[in-house]
């Protein structure tokens, strides 16, 4: 690269800059936030389990509720088995296409609820990871309107990441957060097997 190039190059970084510190300087709200993570491409989840990684290596207590996925034996799984800091719920079920059973799938959802529920009112639960539940209120197994009110009366400073395809608008408007992982290309659609690792 030119002198001349380079110039103007560290030239257009300070404006960045600029720009950025301006940003931050008005950041100065001190709350919770909520993370949609939606759309049909692959890493929903991979994205909030990051998060949930970030979360607890700053010592924060957490929690990971995973739907749909319960019959897997999924490498997450293991890992987080025993961590330190982090509970886990899991719908027994898994996927909802293998059982073909509306009610037992909808008693399964309704009873993971009913233990995660009081997460809601826990101060010192800095983040909940609420994996595939979006499709609970696609198959109407879950009312989202308690979900909204949970989330609405919270603890200030908690945090909560919701995954799955497809959102209610009434996550949209309520999320903080909102990111689409759009399909452009997956391998499952070329024949390729899903493998260990990879996919679960």
């Amino acid at each position: 690269m030119s002198e001349e190039k380079a110039q103007r190059h560290n030239e257009r970084m300070k404006r960045h800059k600029k720009v950025v510190d301006a940003k931050i300087e008005k950041a100065t709200i001190e709350q919770g936030v909520v993370i949609v993570i939606t759309g049909n491409g692959k890493g929903k989840t991979t994205s909030a389990l990051g998060t949930l990684l970030r979360s607890l290596g700053h010592g924060h207590q957490c929690a990971l509720v995973q739907f749909i996925k319960g019959q897997w034996d999924c490498g997450e799984t293991r890992f987080f088995a025993g961590t330190q800091n982090l509970v886990s719920y899991t719908m027994d079920t898994g996927f909802t296409w293998n059982t073909q059973n509306f009610e037992q799938d909808k008693q399964a959802a309704l009873d993971v609820w009913q233990q995660i529920k009081p997460l809601f009112s826990d101060p010192n639960c800095h983040l909940i990871v609420l994996d595939e539940i979006t499709y609970m209120f696609k198959y109407k197994y879950l009312d989202i309107a308690e979900l909204v009110t949970a989330i609405n009366n919270r603890p200030k400073i908690q945090n909560v990441i919701i995954t799955g395809r497809a959102a209610a608008k009434e996550l949209i408007e309520l999320a903080d957060t909102v990111s689409e992982i759009n399909p452009v290309k997956h391998a499952f659609n070329q024949g390729i097997k899903a493998q260990e690792g990879i996919e679960w």
